[in-house]
C-alpha cells in the first residue's frame, strides 16, 4: 500500500495489526475550533490522499470532530479502503451546538458514538477505538474509567470493535483498562518539552503498548525552543521535524499521528522519519524539557 516511509514500523502487542510509525492525524481537517467544515474540503482530500500516497497506514481521527466532518472527508477521500490502512478513532466525548467538548460516558452515548463512526467511516467495524476520558481536558485527572471501558469490552465481544486504546489517561486509569480489555495503545500529551509519561513509555514499551502522542510539536501553537532551532539549522531540517524525529528515536513503541491540512506541511512530517539524530544531537534535545520551554499552549 502506498510508497515507502522512514522511520520503521510498529506491530500492536497481541495483534496481527503492523503500521508505519509514522502516521497521520485527521483533527485539523475540521474547521477552526475543530468544528464544522473546513475552508477548502477539497484540499483536504488531496491531503489525506498524499498522506495514504506516500505510505501512511495509520489515520487518527474521531467522529466528534467537526462533529462527523473527519470522517465523512476520510470517507469521501478513500473509500474503498485499501488493504492494510488502520482508521483509528475515539469516543467518550460529544460536541455542543456552541462546539463545546461535553463528557459522554453513559452505554447509549457510547453506543451512538461507535455507530456515528461506523456510518460516517463506512465500515462494518472499527479497528481501534480509544476511550477519551474527559476527567482532564488536556492532561489526564483521575476518575475510574471502569463503566465505559466495560461498554466498549461489550462492543468488541459484539464484533463492533477489533481492539481498544485509551486517551488523555493516568497510569492508574490504564492498569483499570487493562484489567477489563486488552489495551493496545495510549495516546496522551507529550512532546521533546513535555516529558511527563517518561516512565509511562518505557512501562508500555515493555508490555509491546504502542503510545501515540498529541502535540508532538507543541500544543495549538509550535514548540518554542533555541536548542530545537539550533538544531534543526544545523541539519537542513524545520524544528517541527527535529521534535518529530526526536520522538522516534525516543522510544521504539511511539507511533507518530502529527496533523496538518497542508500538503507542504504533510511531507515535511513524512520527511521527518528520515531525519537522523546523533547522540550529541539527542543529548541536547533531552534539556529541551529542563529548560521550560513552552510545550502545551491551552
Amino acid at each position: 500500500m502506498g510508497g515507502r516511509l522512514a522511520g520503521g514500523r510498529f506491530a500492536f502487542g497481541g495483534t496481527s495489526t503492523t503500521v508505519h510509525r509514522i502516521g497521520y492525524g485527521a483533527m485539523q481537517l475540521a474547521g477552526p475550533g475543530v468544528f464544522g467544515p473546513p475552508r477548502d474540503p477539497d484540499a483536504a482530500v488531496a491531503v489525506l490522499r498524499e498522506a495514504v500516497a506516500a505510505g501512511v497506514n495509520h489515520i487518527d481521527t474521531s467522529d466528534f470532530y467537526g462533529p462527523h466532518v473527519t470522517n465523512q472527508i476520510i470517507r469521501r477521500a478513500l473509500h474503498p479502503y485499501p488493504e492494510g490502512l488502520v482508521i483509528v478513532t475515539k469516543v467518550g466525548a460529544r460536541r455542543g451546538e456552541d462546539g463545546s467538548w461535553i463528557p459522554a460516558f453513559s452505554r447509549e452515548e457510547l453506543r451512538r458514538a461507535v455507530h456515528d463512526n461506523l456510518r460516517n467511516l463506512g465500515r462494518d467495524v472499527l479497528d481501534v477505538v480509544n476511550f477519551r476520558s474527559m476527567h482532564g481536558m488536556l492532561e489526564p485527572a483521575e476518575g475510574s474509567i471502569e463503566e465505559p471501558m466495560t461498554v466498549l469490552a461489550d462492543f468488541q465481544r459484539e464484533g463492533l470493535i477489533r481492539h481498544i486504546g485509551v486517551s488523555t489517561v493516568t497510569a492508574t486509569q490504564i492498569e483499570e483498562a487493562r484489567r477489563i480489555a486488552p489495551i493496545v495503545c495510549v495516546q496522551n500529551a507529550y512532546n521533546v518539552a513535555y516529558r511527563r509519561d517518561d516512565v509511562l513509555i518505557d512501562e508500555l514499551a515493555a508490555e509491546g503498548i504502542a503510545y501515540v502522542p498529541y502535540f508532538p510539536i507543541g500544543g495549538f501553537t509550535p514548540l518554542q525552543s533555541e536548542t530545537l532551532s539550533s538544531v534543526a539549522a544545523r541539519l537542513g531540517a524545520t524544528p517541527a521535524q527535529v521534535a518529530l524525529a526526536w520522538l522516534l528515536h525516543r522510544s521504539l513503541n511511539i507511533l507518530l499521528i502529527p496533523g496538518t491540512s497542508s500538503l507542504v506541511h504533510l511531507r515535511e512530517n513524512l520527511d521527518a522519519g528520515g531525519l537522523s539524530l546523533s547522540p550529541e544531537e539527542l543529548a541536547e534535545l533531552d534539556g529541551v524539557a529542563a529548560s521550560g520551554a513552552s510545550a502545551l499552549l491551552h
